[in-house]
């Protein structure tokens, strides 16, 4: 049972590191989506008449504007129903704005829901939507085990040749740095240690 839960720890940190080493815009986008989770809360907390299943998504200090835009958004649908749809969205992008500068992240709209999201970032949302990552994990695997496989190669491929010339030499350090720092960070990620200063 250690083991297992090893695994799915080093898994979703090989999840973390791989979407923000490949993907920063396309994770980060996920949240601006009007199908995203952010979009989603905001959804029920105007059907609602209740503010509070967003204030989760952004700081503190962000609370009384999400609050004010929530506010201006219940009294422009209620006073025209056709000006819904353009409240809501006010809203929407406000929240997602603030959400976004508490990531560090720039804002730079709302998506449509058809808005294609990044397959491991799917993924998670179902783990948490079904109870079970086990297909999260199986896919961050394999993911993390093709990497680890292919800058291994080519780093063990350019080794063969690197005492040809120096060219040849400079090819395989270049191979090789990229080979151990991604096993590195992979690896940093999995046990919680920091190895920004080798970047």
């Amino acid at each position: 049972m250690k083991r297992r839960m090893l695994g799915i720890k080093v898994s979703l940190a090989t999840l973390y590191f791989a979407l923000c080493l490949f993907t920063p815009s396309i994770i980060f986008a996920h949240c601006d989506t009007l199908d995203g989770p952010v979009v989603k809360d905001a959804r029920r907390a105007l059907a609602n008449g209740d503010v509070t299943p967003v204030l989760k998504w952004v700081k503190e200090e962000n609370e009384g504007e999400v609050q004010n835009a929530f506010n201006k958004a219940l009294i422009k649908r209620t006073q025209n129903p056709e000006t819904k749809e353009e409240a809501d969205m006010e809203f929407f992008e406000t929240l997602v704005r603030l959400h976004r500068q508490g990531e560090e992240a720039p804002f730079t709209g709302l998506k449509p829901a058809s808005f294609e999201v990044d397959p491991a970032v799917a993924q998670a949302d179902k783990a948490l939507e079904k109870g079970t990552v086990d297909d999260l994990v199986k896919l961050m695997t394999e993911k993390a085990n093709l990497g680890i496989r292919q800058r291994f190669n080519q780093a063990f491929e350019k080794k063969q040749r690197a005492e040809e010339n120096i060219e040849a030499g400079r090819e395989y350090v270049e191979a090789y740095i990229e080979f151990i720092h991604y096993v590195e960070r992979l690896y940093g990620e999995a046990v919680g240690q920091d190895t920004s200063h080798h970047q």
